[in-house]
């Protein structure tokens, strides 16, 4: 049998060689080693974007009917609704360059309300990115080979299973994986899309000519009242082509200094990349006559006439490419899957932050990755996928309504924030034009797609995003009743600032030695050192603090929030050491900083029961009057875990309940 530290060890070299070595958190270098510079972030935030071109495209043709030669002016509506929702974001990266995104925006500038229900959405918006971009690249992949729904189910599990895995390790080792199949995507499709365009160019002259002549035909027959009617629909109907712009301004904070400059080049290049594919996706829909295939995406259909026609040096390209244009679609789907995993954890850390979701979810691993927000999106977009049996179509649905309800929010946000500081802000014109403008686009597409498929699966995303709404107003109802007791408590001790003493008492080692675990809460640390004193008295010659800065998400992301992290650790502990001596007691203290708290804890374990063989550790744990699993699961069980630790060792424990009403 190996003993508890030889176990230790093993399991620790494992969790290294599967997940990669820890990231020191206060090391200037770490920080470089995991940002991104805009190529980079082109392809982990961009592939969303970019993917939906696999079947945005496909959703506002088939929209269009009969009447699908209105789909030359969809190309024109698809690259300029692109750039003006992408224009109009930049200001939110202007505006918050720590990152936030949509959450943050709708926080900020409206209220906490608008950023609950945008917060929601976004979480939602990040789950449905895994689901049917997995579920479309599967679909993609399944035009190649014929498959079962079932087969197909199962594979697009696994393929969840594979990214949690991979987005553990670490995002940007996520994207230099993924990344050979995002560039293998972009050169392909440029091709593609250029040769189809070209080789059809000589219908321009007729084509443009022939779609007025029909538009104009159907207005007299129908009344231009219809046209309008079947162009909205299809406008609507693209609304999952947009997705993916969000999420840059909710990962500036993870982006190259200066992170305003790398966070609009890269918006560029997700703009620039998503306008060319989708509308020149339409453009070819129209340019070859795409009619749909059974078992075929519209873009295999396309794809295949074209290189049908393409007889260069003899060879047969259909059998050739094709497979490796559908390949890399299908892989360039996974990389946008990924977004979900980068964008998903940020909104919910954000949102962990201000506690309408569980603190844990700002919590980051030792890779300085959001784990607890990575396993949840996971899991929640397995339950999506098994759910609707990835059924794209209805996926999208559910989709781009948080994804319109988010920018509609964003950007009347945006539109408030110029009003108020028009005084201020010369220019402030042009900039609320423009997010009225992108305000107005999202707005018509979010209430049109409400309307029109409500019935098809708008009812699903009213069903979820307000069960996430509801969940999320309980869990800030509790913390909030729990934060205003706690706070009473810490204004008693913080009422009276405790002064250094000039010759305080000086420490025994050899002596009993009570040592306390502490957080920044002085309530809940004081109100342990007084049972101990009151169970104890007399007992213990030497009082010993610590405490773990625990760096989280909010500590990580803002400029200066670690100094001020260590500033505050520091300070809560000299309050404690200076109030002992105050009343001549031996004390001192010692603090660390890591994501890990039981690991940088574990680590001051071992060194204070070197120095102070005969010590006692005590800590403090929050007990509710109404205690059941929701209670628990809203609390980190740090002390439990350092009792479990400790008691393995041989060493003594003891852990004091703070009733909490």
């Amino acid at each position: 049998m190996l003993n508890t530290s030889t176990q230790s060890n093993f399991f620790l070299r494992l969790r290294h060689i599967l997940f990669g070595p820890p990231h020191d958190p206060l090391k200037p270098e770490t920080r470089h080693a995991v940002t991104l510079i805009a190529f980079f972030a082109w392809v982990g935030l961009g592939a969303d974007g970019l993917s939906s071109s696999a079947y945005g495209p496909e959703l506002t043709y088939r929209a269009l009917g009969e009447h699908s030669y209105l789909g030359i002016y969809m190309c024109f509506a698809l690259a300029a609704t692109v750039f003006i929702i992408a224009l109009a974001y930049n200001q939110v990266i202007d505006l918050f360059p720590s990152g936030g995104g949509g959450y943050k925006v709708a926080t900020v500038l409206i209220g906490p309300t608008a950023g609950l229900v945008s917060g929601s959405a976004l979480i939602v918006d990040y789950v449905l990115t895994i689901t049917i971009s997995v579920a479309s690249g599967v679909d993609t992949l399944g035009s190649l080979f014929h498959v079962s729904s079932d087969t197909k189910l199962n594979v697009e599990v696994a393929l969840i299973v594979l990214l949690i895995y991979l987005n553990l390790r670490g995002m940007k080792e996520a994207i230099g994986i993924l990344m050979p199949v995002f560039m293998a995507f972009v050169v392909l499709h440029a091709l593609l899309i250029g040769y189809g365009v070209v080789a059809h160019a000589s219908n321009f002259p007729t084509l443009i000519p022939e779609v007025v002549t029909q538009t104009k035909s159907l207005a007299d027959d129908r009344g231009w009242h219809y046209v309008i009617w079947i162009v909205m629909l299809a406008y609507a109907a693209s609304g999952a082509t947009y997705t993916g712009l969000e999420a840059v301004t909710n990962n500036v904070n993870t982006l190259k200094e200066p992170r305003v400059r790398t966070g609009k080049l890269t918006m560029f290049y997700v703009a620039s990349s998503l306008a060319i594919a989708a509308s020149g996706i339409m453009l070819l829909y129209v340019l070859w006559n795409v009619q749909p295939v059974a078992g075929q995406t519209l873009n295999a259909v396309v794809f295949r006439s074209i290189l049908a026609e393409w007889t260069l040096f003899g060879i047969d390209w259909t059998t050739y490419l094709l497979p490796l244009v559908l390949g890399s679609a299908g892989g360039l789907l996974l990389v946008a899957a990924n977004t979900g995993f980068l964008g998903g954890p940020a909104v919910l850390a954000n949102m962990a932050v201000d506690q309408w979701v569980p603190n844990q979810f700002s919590s980051l691993s030792s890779r300085l990755v959001t784990k607890h927000g990575v396993f949840l999106m996971g899991m929640a977009a397995i339950a999506i996928l098994i759910y609707t049996r990835g059924e794209v179509a209805l996926l999208a649905v559910i989709y781009a309504l948080n994804v319109f309800l988010t920018f509609s929010i964003s950007l009347f946000g945006l539109c408030l924030f110029w009003l108020r500081r028009r005084k201020d802000l010369p220019g402030w014109w042009v900039n609320l034009c423009l997010s009225g403008l992108g305000f107005a686009i999202t707005g018509t597409i979010f209430c049109a797609l409400l309307y029109t498929e409500f019935a098809k699966g708008g009812w699903l995303a009213a069903l979820i995003t307000g069960g996430v709404i509801g969940f999320c107003v309980l869990i800030k109802r509790h913390y909030t009743q729990t934060r205003t007791q706690i706070r009473k408590i810490d204004e008693i001790f913080t009422a009276a600032p405790c002064e250094p003493v000039e010759n305080p008492p000086e420490i025994d080692r050899g002596a009993p030695t009570a040592v306390f675990m502490v957080s920044r809460s002085r309530g809940a640390g004081m109100h342990t050192m007084l049972w101990v004193q009151r169970l104890f008295p007399g007992n213990f010659k030497n009082f010993v603090f610590l405490s773990v800065g625990a760096v989280d998400t909010a500590a990580y992301g803002a400029d200066g929030a670690l100094d001020e992290l260590q500033r505050e650790t520091h300070a809560s502990l000299e309050y404690y050491v200076n109030f002992c001596h105050q009343h001549d007691i031996a004390a001192t203290s010692y603090e660390s900083y890591g994501t890990d708290r039981v690991q940088e804890l574990t680590k001051l374990v071992d060194k204070v029961s070197g120095e102070y063989p005969n010590c006692v550790f005590f800590a403090s744990k929050l007990v509710f009057v109404h205690d059941n699993w929701f209670t628990r699961s809203l609390h980190n069980q740090t002390p439990l875990a350092m009792q479990r630790i400790l008691h393995l060792r041989g060493q003594q424990m003891v852990i004091l309940p703070m009733k909490i009403e």
